[in-house]
């Protein structure tokens, strides 16, 4: 069999596996197994676990339960609300201040949890009733959540850059501190879209009152005073010290990734316990069965996923993409925007998780070749696969938000998250203007290593 006919049938069986309705990690081992009985040598089945295991058998991967005990002790405890009434309360005055609370409060979160779907969960719980009762319209309010909760994915400590470091065989620090100013980036496209739109809406409100008579909620402007926000600190600094710790033990070389996951999940179970009392054996069980949960699944989807891309290697399918992708020719900008592209419509059916796992031995060699950075290409694909937990069909936050407030239709979540989805697209382009913004930090930091794109 040729290997152009080769290739096609792996495809195809992998869509008709996914399109059943299997979940992914079963499709994907599936496939795997079907393959390695049909065309590779009969001992090769004899082999799936030591596979298996030797492919995640990686000290890098053992920090991802750990990360994910931390998001879940933070995210089953009241630190979501009482960070966003924080910073709702110290925003307060500054027209759209309560969308930039919404932000930021999602930005911290996800920071401290490295969970998407925690901080869309966490933060939204609280903030969009309380947009709603403002009278921002519920449309922007679930919108601006579940775009906020993207940044779970892009800021450290997260999953996806953790498995795109495995995968892409980068230096984890380097990429956690590459995600920094990008992230930072998105946060003031956001803060900026929630002031443009809180001003629209206010204009609105205004002439409806002058015209009917109606007031909105929106034009009345709550203070508070400096003691009230004070008042608010006490239960938040801990958790914003938690984050610092943890970012000064893995970038200052106090510790590896993994035991600074370790110790990070230890301080989070130390704090919730002190700060909410939740401590108790029926307090912290559902946090240990949540972590038991989402860390079972997940690391069956990286085990099947990295069997996967074993069998496309041994097969040579990956290699010969990878080859005839460079074959092309095309330009180096031509080859970044249709494999970006390429990772958009992923998006419309696949988690970030199986994106990196299954194309990375196909896009990264032609990228390497084109002389790009693998770090600063990563904080790339992170962002674009970022549009893909807000833009359906898969749109897992826009799920999450449904399940928040089930009253609003999910066409106006949909409506509602597309300025976002244009503004990280937006993020895409300036990094590619100006790498500076994802590779100045990793570089100052830990010195200059590898080409600049």
């Amino acid at each position: 069999m040729s290997m152009l006919s080769m290739g096609l049938l792996f495809g195809v069986a992998t869509l008709l596996f996914m399109f059943s309705g299997a979940p992914i990690a079963f499709a994907l081992g599936s496939v795997a197994v079907l393959f390695m009985y049909l065309f590779m040598p009969a001992s090769a089945l004899n082999t799936v676990t030591q596979n298996v295991y030797e492919e995640m058998a990686s000290i890098t991967l053992l920090s991802i339960p750990l990360f994910i005990l931390k998001g879940a002790a933070i995210g089953r405890s009241r630190a979501g609300q009482d960070l966003y009434a924080a910073m709702h309360v110290w925003m307060g005055r500054i027209p759209g201040g309560l969308g930039i609370a919404n932000v930021f409060a999602c930005a911290l979160f996800a920071a401290m949890a490295g969970s998407s779907p925690a901080t869309c969960s966490a933060i939204g719980s609280a903030g969009i009733p309380e947009m709603r009762r403002r009278g921002y319209s519920p449309g922007f309010a679930a919108g601006i959540i579940a775009a906020g909760g993207t940044l779970g994915i892009l800021l450290p400590p997260s999953v996806t850059m953790i498995l795109y470091a495995v995968a892409a065989e980068q230096s984890l620090g380097r990429l956690f501190l590459a995600g920094i100013f990008p992230g930072v980036l998105l946060v003031s496209l956001f803060a900026a879209y929630a002031v443009a739109h809180y001003r629209k809406e206010y204009r609105l409100a205004e002439a409806e009152f002058q015209r009917s008579g109606a007031a909105s909620a929106l034009l009345d402007r709550e203070t508070f005073t400096t003691r009230q926000k004070f008042e608010m600190l006490p239960r938040v600094v801990p958790f914003v010290l938690l984050l610092v710790g943890v970012m000064v033990a893995l970038y200052g070389g106090f510790a590896t990734p993994s035991e600074t996951a370790g110790l990070g999940a230890i301080l989070a179970l130390a704090l919730i316990a002190v700060i909410y009392g939740v401590w108790r054996p029926k307090d912290v069980a559902p946090i240990l069965s949540a972590t038991l949960r989402e860390s079972t699944m997940l690391m069956m989807i990286i085990g099947m996923s990295l069997l996967f891309s074993y069998v496309m290697s041994f097969l040579h399918i990956s290699q010969s993409t990878a080859e005839w992708i460079v074959a092309m020719q095309l330009s180096k900008w031509v080859l970044l925007a249709a494999i970006l592209v390429m990772v958009i419509l992923l998006g419309f059916f696949l988690p970030p998780v199986s994106i990196i796992l299954m194309t990375a031995p196909i896009i990264l060699p032609p990228l390497k070749a084109a002389g790009f950075d693998l770090i600063w290409f990563g904080v790339l694909m992170t962002i674009v696969m970022e549009t893909g937990l807000i833009h359906p069909p898969v749109g897992l936050n826009i799920f999450v938000i449904k399940n928040i407030a089930p009253d609003i239709p999910l066409s106006d979540i949909i409506w509602g998250v597309l300025p976002f989805v244009v503004l990280m697209l937006l993020a895409v382009v300036l990094i590619c203007v100006f790498p500076g913004i994802a590779t100045a930090l990793p570089d100052a930091v830990m010195g200059v290593a590898g080409a600049k794109p």
